[in-house]
Formats: C-alpha cells, sequence, structure tokens
C-alpha cells in the first residue's frame, strides 16, 4: 500500500502533433508542469510535424523527432518501452500504423489506427488519458473502452467550429458522454452540447504563456498597429486591414503589422493593395519571439470571427498593450475584456466602423492607451501558468483515485 501512494502518477496526453498552435502550446506547457510535480508524462501523438514546441524535457529532437538515447525507451511508433528503465524524461509515442497497414483502404486503416492506440493504452496503462482536439477526443474515448482508463477530453476551440460536421458532432455527442470529464474554455461553449455533456464538463481556461509573464514595457510606445495568429479567414484580418485602412487619413504615421503565416496571407495583402495601404502593412510572416516584437507596440487587435480562449488576446493583455477584439463566438474575449476598462469589444462586421473608431480613440488619446494595457496586464495574476495548471492538475487528479 506505502508503495503504491507513492507511486508517479502516469498521464497519456493525446494530440495529433506538437506543431506549433495554440493547443499544442497549452498542451506542452502543462506537460512540463506535471513532470516538475513529479508526474510520468508520456505523449501520444499521430505523427511528428515539424515545426514543433521544443520541451526542456523532452526526450526526442524538436527538429527530427527521433529519439534521444535508445528508441525503445524514449520515442516509439507503438512499439513497448520499459518506463523504469529508461532516461528521466517525458516520453513519446507514435499512433500512427505503419505506412503499409494505411494503404489498404480506409476501413482497413481505421481498424489499423484503432488496434494500434489501443494496444498503447494497454501497455502504457496510465492513470489518466487527456485529449485534445476534434476527432482525437473521440477516438480517445473509443480505444480505451474497457480497460478502466479514465479519459479526459478537452475542445480547444468554439466547439460548434471545432464540431462543424455531422461526422464529427454525431461522435463526440456520443462519445463525451462516456469519457470520464470534458474540458472547456469558456461557460458560452458548454451550451452548444445536450445537458448530460454540460453536467460532466468543467471550465478551465488557458494560461498566459510563461514568456508574457514579465514587468509591462513602460518606455515609449510605436505607431503600430499589431495582430498575431494564422492568416486565415477565421482569423479575420480582413476586417482588420478595412478597419485599419479607415484610420489612415486622420493617422498616416500608424503602420499595421501582422504576426504569422497561412493561406490567405495573398489575398490580404491584395486587399492591402486595394485599399491603398499596402505600404502600411506589414506581414511579418513567422517569428520567434512574439513578446519582445509586440510589447513596445500601442495597440493591439484580435478580429476574429470565432475562437475559445484566444492565447493570442491574452498574451498581449499580459504584456500590457491596449486591446481590442471582437466580440466572437464563444465568448472568450468576452471572458478576458471588460469593455472600456481593460479593452474594448467591438461587434464581428464586415465594414470595420467601430473597429476603426475603437483604433482611432486610442491613437488620439495616449493616456486611454495606457491606462488600458495597465488593467489588462492584470490578467498576468489570474491567468499565471501556475495558477492555470494547477487547477489542471487538480482536476485530473479527481479522476486519480488511486494515487494521493
Amino acid at each position: 500500500m506505502e508503495q503504491t501512494a507513492k507511486r508517479k502518477p502516469h498521464i497519456c496526453l493525446y494530440i495529433g502533433s506538437l506543431q506549433k498552435g495554440g493547443a499544442e502550446r497549452v498542451m506542452t506547457h502543462l506537460a512540463e508542469y506535471l513532470y516538475g510535480e513529479g508526474w510520468r508524462v508520456t505523449f501520444v501523438t499521430t505523427y511528428f510535424r515539424p515545426p514543433e514546441y521544443i520541451l526542456p524535457h523532452a526526450l526526442w529532437d524538436a527538429e527530427s523527432g527521433k529519439p534521444y538515447g535508445a528508441e525503445e525507451e524514449t520515442v516509439s511508433w507503438g512499439k513497448e518501452r520499459t518506463a523504469t528503465t529508461g532516461p528521466d524524461g517525458i516520453y513519446r509515442i507514435y499512433s500512427d500504423p505503419a505506412p503499409e497497414e494505411l494503404a489498404k483502404g480506409r476501413v482497413h486503416g481505421f481498424l489499423a489506427r484503432y488496434r494500434t492506440l489501443r494496444a498503447i493504452w494497454k501497455r502504457e496503462k496510465p492513470d489518466v488519458i487527456l485529449s485534445f482536439i476534434g476527432y482525437n477526443n473521440s477516438f480517445a474515448v473509443l480505444t480505451s473502452r474497457g480497460l478502466g482508463i479514465p479519459v479526459v477530453v478537452s475542445v480547444r476551440s468554439n466547439p460548434a467550429y471545432e464540431y462543424d460536421t455531422a461526422k464529427l458532432r454525431i461522435p463526440a455527442f456520443f462519445f463525451f458522454r462516456q469519457a470520464a470529464g470534458v474540458v472547456l474554455q469558456t461557460r458560452e461553449a458548454a451550451e452548444f452540447f445536450p445537458k448530460g455533456i454540460r453536467r460532466k464538463s468543467v471550465i478551465l481556461p488557458n494560461a498566459i504563456n510563461p514568456d508574457f509573464i514579465h514587468p509591462r514595457y513602460e518606455g515609449e510606445r510605436q505607431d503600430r498597429v499589431v495582430c498575431v495568429g494564422r492568416l486565415d479567414h477565421n482569423k479575420n484580418q480582413g476586417l482588420l486591414i478595412r478597419a485599419f485602412a479607415r484610420t489612415q487619413d486622420r493617422h498616416p504615421e500608424y503602420s499595421l503589422h501582422l504576426y504569422g503565416d497561412g493561406p490567405a496571407r495573398e489575398e490580404f495583402a491584395k486587399l492591402a493593395e486595394e485599399l491603398g495601404i499596402a505600404d502600411a502593412v506589414v506581414f511579418e510572416g513567422l517569428v520567434d519571439g512574439v513578446r519582445e516584437k509586440i510589447e513596445t507596440s500601442r495597440i493591439f487587435v484580435l478580429p476574429s470571427r470565432s475562437e475559445g480562449m484566444p492565447n493570442a488576446l491574452l498574451e498581449a493583455m499580459g504584456a500590457g498593450l491596449a486591446c481590442i477584439s471582437t466580440d466572437c463566438p464563444c465568448g472568450g474575449p468576452r471572458d478576458l475584456i471588460r469593455d472600456g476598462e481593460n479593452g474594448f469589444l467591438v461587434p464581428v462586421e464586415e465594414n470595420g466602423h467601430e473597429m476603426a473608431d475603437r483604433m482611432i480613440r486610442l491613437m488620439e488619446d495616449p493616456l486611454l492607451a495606457d491606462r488600458m494595457g495597465r488593467e489588462a496586464s492584470r490578467v498576468q495574476e489570474s491567468y499565471s501558468p501556475d495558477r492555470i495548471n494547477g487547477q489542471w492538475k487538480d482536476y485530473l487528479c479527481s479522476f486519480i483515485h488511486s494515487i494521493s
């Protein structure tokens, strides 16, 4: 009994890959936190897709996905490894079957994926499985049925967006009822699900990226509007470009800097040209050290059509910028911003009139922008990594009954 009580809790974290994105960042930070708390942590990812996040205690190379040391002890493709004899760190297992198995047709490929993942759960015997994103959540529950392993599933964006087809929504509604727990990011997100799922759900917001837990920049601010995010129609930078164009007659000294890349980059660049502001719109692309790049700017804007708990907004507020966000479903920005106090909320619109109006107010009133930025920076306290990850730990521990 004494040996069982002292045994390290073992968690398997299930996700498609660790490619750089909001959900992946939350999971990697949680993995490092739990590892630091003495847990055994194993990633189960479908595949390797660089560029991926770099974990300080990862037992694989972030550039290649290859293991450090003996392959069967650190990273495996469904192969067995012995945790007690392997090096100390965070392990990784790839769950995709061999390519020849997947080449035999859709049904055969599905069954091969099912057998491979179920074999991993049987072999690893984790105390709890935590799954992120879309179909992964349903598949985690399906493949672990009857094994006595609690599965916690987490929706990382607006569920209406994440489960936007019947092919995804019907399995989610069925399998989420069988999950041990359901983690959502906002109160509004819970309304998407039937009552049976809502009763077992909990709201756990994102934590601020530790890089943004930093004293607020107090020097001279640049006349820049910044936005961070994938360049696509949901992130909706086209709205921001149109709104920014409406500010240029009065404030031509300002420039707009878009950090990130994506499929709509050329379309947005063409829009800036059509509006005659191409010289004032800078497409910065994918960069490292985002905090250092944006923290001296005056205004941050999140123009999304749909968000869960938006990391980019949370980080910009933590950095102390005056922030404007669309009041988009499923309510993440509304949970962060008290309109007119620590930022501005505007509707998701097509013409950008209200967004432009708020930008002009901040451009013309630096004292207002500074006051809002100071109030925004207080999210560092409420959404600190230790506080939020501690909530995750407590919640996950509630399903591990054999470990004190």
